[in-house]
């Protein structure tokens, strides 16, 4: 792994590491088949080795993989391969694959700044709180909410890590319990958690009251030299308000901030929406809850101002007789029983001697007495205790019908599950096998709803292989695949899908999806002006060549032919050729005619008027010839 690049399931390369814990190691990654960059978290090889951690953290990478909010960092794949380790030998390692998000985590910004503002605390809190309330409705408990598990992104945004593998984590340590061993980040964790005792959705939201104080502070709500005494301090002590620490903190914050951190979990906040409504009040400086202001009152009502007592001189009072060190008698009282016997010194002596002879038989007895006590006191407690009932995968009616032949009670919870079905048991808390006392234990069971509804990705842009993947890793499949002419994508690019990007859908639905030709249809331009037919093919993606053509019949500057014809379907690019409509020149003026002199005309020689006079006779026709 260090020497060359790994490349796990045959697709992700793991690069440089980027992060390190008590559990997991985590390196930038690369996804070669979508060509994005990831986060690859690989658990550590002794936590792989063991096959209940590595059945249960599967389980939870599942569960969590399931998780689609913006305040939550995504899970997009999980498996394992096999690693070499340095010695040669080959072990299987579990990994998850997660968004890469740019950014610097709490802790981060904490170490660097100290403190932040408080509207900067309480905005970061309510994203948190936003993230914890989804979680929880769909059934996971983070478990381990603390600054090195929120992020905050280069935009702004908040998103909390680790979802599921503090579950699985608590699950594989549920044994060390009996050693009184607790998981989790000592600072943060909540009374239940350090006393070992089953942790629900308030444990998270103590973290994340703990979280808040440190946040508007600078330090945690309670600090030592080692993680038990910090766990001591979380059973056992109450915190200081807030606004001692920093004294520009509101009345309202020291509220919400106490509320949350109240030591019974009953009496604190029972949901992340009425955490997160309460803060959101506070820091606009509206009234909280009543609920908050009383846990304010009665965490106050002694406190001073300022308080110098160190804790550990009460501790030493009561642990004095421990640590060998004789009781201190109460002033006036008797301190001897036995009267002085002056007259025989030697008698004394012996009675001395028998009197510290009985006393440790006495004491041995009493020791033997004890231990004899707590033994049957062991057997009958452990007599008193029945084994919780393996539920998970179960019907609701038959795990119900097997918790009341066991005496236990229980409460349920609804949550979603890709892998168990609708009505069944989904996981159960204690675990199965686990021996408690009946009247003292309640079993926590989720039921399955089904499939979560899960979130069309947005496709437009992709190749239909691209689109495959991201419908597959959104538990969605591809549908039909519909060439269409348009400029919209390039060629072979996803245009469109059907549903809509955004919709929800249950697992399994498939999504049509239409692809773009790299062709287009040629828009009718005949009628348009120049400047027109030249915008409308520019639309659509062609590219026009205009050529001129003199003519009356069309007004000037109008298309009159183009090619080719509309509605032909061509090549994205190609040219189409427009004529436009040229003013042909007016006609040139017709050439003079040549006209022949004129011949003047005869003028008639007038003809005399005859003077009247006798009338001539008629001549006498000429006789005929014979």
């Amino acid at each position: 792994m260090r020497g060359e690049t790994m490349l796990l399931g045959g697709r992700y390369e793991v690069a440089e590491l980027i992060g390190r814990g008590g559990m997991a190691e985590v390196h930038l990654g690369h996804d070669t088949r979508l060509g994005r960059k990831v986060a690859i978290k690989m658990l550590r090889s002794d936590l792989a080795r063991d096959p209940s951690f590595i059945k249960r953290f599967r389980r939870e990478a599942q569960s969590s993989a399931g998780l689609n909010h913006a305040s939550i960092v995504a899970v997009y794949d999980s498996g394992e391969d096999h690693v070499v380790q340095s010695g040669g030998a080959s072990v299987a390692v579990p990994y998850m694959v997660m968004e890469h998000v740019e950014g610097r985590t709490l802790r981060e910004v904490l170490t660097e700044q100290g403190r932040m503002s408080i509207d900067q605390a309480c905005r970061v809190t309510e994203g948190v709180l936003d993230a914890l309330a989804y979680s929880h409705r769909m059934g996971i408990v983070h478990r381990d909410i603390k600054p090195a598990n929120v992020m905050i992104a280069a935009d702004g945004s908040i998103k909390v890590m680790d979802f599921g593998i503090a579950r699985a984590i608590a699950d594989a340590a549920a044994t060390m319990t009996q050693t009184q061993a607790v998981i989790g980040t000592a600072q943060y964790l909540s009374p239940e958690q350090a006393q070992g005792q089953p942790v629900d959705a308030r444990s998270d939201l103590y973290s994340a009251g703990c979280m808040l104080y440190e946040l508007l502070t600078g330090r945690p709500p309670f600090v030592g030299d080692s993680p038990v005494s910090i766990a001591y301090q979380h059973v056992g002590e109450q915190p200081t308000p807030p606004s001692i620490l920093e004294d520009s903190l509101s009345e309202g914050l020291d509220a919400v901030v106490l509320h949350a951190l109240t030591k019974d979990r009953e009496k604190r906040y029972q949901d992340a929406g009425a955490f997160r409504a309460d803060l959101q009040s506070a820091r606009l400086g509206r009234p909280v809850s009543d609920a908050a202001m009383a846990s304010l009152a009665l965490l106050t009502a002694g406190h001073p101002a300022i308080s110098t007592a160190e804790p550990t001189e009460v501790y030493a009072a009561q642990t004095s007789p421990r640590d060998g060190s004789p009781p201190v008698a109460a002033a006036g009282s008797t301190t001897s029983t036995f009267p002085a016997v002056r007259d025989a010194p030697p008698r004394r002596r012996r009675s001395g001697a028998f009197r510290a002879v009985m006393v440790l038989l006495a004491l041995a007895a009493l020791a033997l007495l004890g231990l004899g006590v707590q033994q049957y006191l062991e057997v009958q407690a452990e007599a008193n205790k029945v084994s919780v009932p393996v539920l998970e995968g179960k019907p609701r009616a038959t795990a119900v019908a097997e918790l009341r032949r066991a005496g236990l009670k229980f409460v349920e919870t609804a949550a979603a599950s890709a892998t168990v079905l609708e009505g069944s048991v989904i996981s159960q808390d204690p675990d199965p096998g686990a021996r408690v006392v009946a009247s003292e234990t309640t079993v926590r069971i989720a039921i399955s709803t089904g499939p979560a509804a899960v979130v069309v990705p947005n496709l437009a842009g992709r190749t239909v292989e691209e689109a495959t993947d991201l419908l597959s890793e959104a538990k969605l499949a591809i549908g039909r695949t519909v060439k269409v002419n348009t400029n919209k994508q390039p060629k072979d690019r996803i245009v469109e899908s059907t549903p809509a990007a955004g919709q929800s859908l249950t697992p399994g639905s498939v999504v049509n999806v239409s692809v773009a030709s790299g062709q287009v249809e040629v828009p009718l331009l005949t009628g348009k002006t120049q400047d027109e037919a030249s915008a409308a093919l520019l639309a659509v993606g062609l590219k026009p060549k205009t050529e001129y053509r003199q003519t009356s019949r069309a007004a000037e500057g109008t298309v009159v032919a183009q090619d080719p014809d509309a509605k032909e379907v061509v090549a994205l690019l190609s040219e189409v050729t427009i004529t436009v409509a040229q003013k042909a020149p007016p006609p040139p003026p017709p050439a003079p005619t040549r006209t022949p002199s004129a011949t003047p005309s005869p003028t008639p020689t007038p003809t005399p008027s005859p003077t009247p006079t006798e009338p001539s006779p008629s001549p006498s026709p000429s006789p005929s010839q014979p």
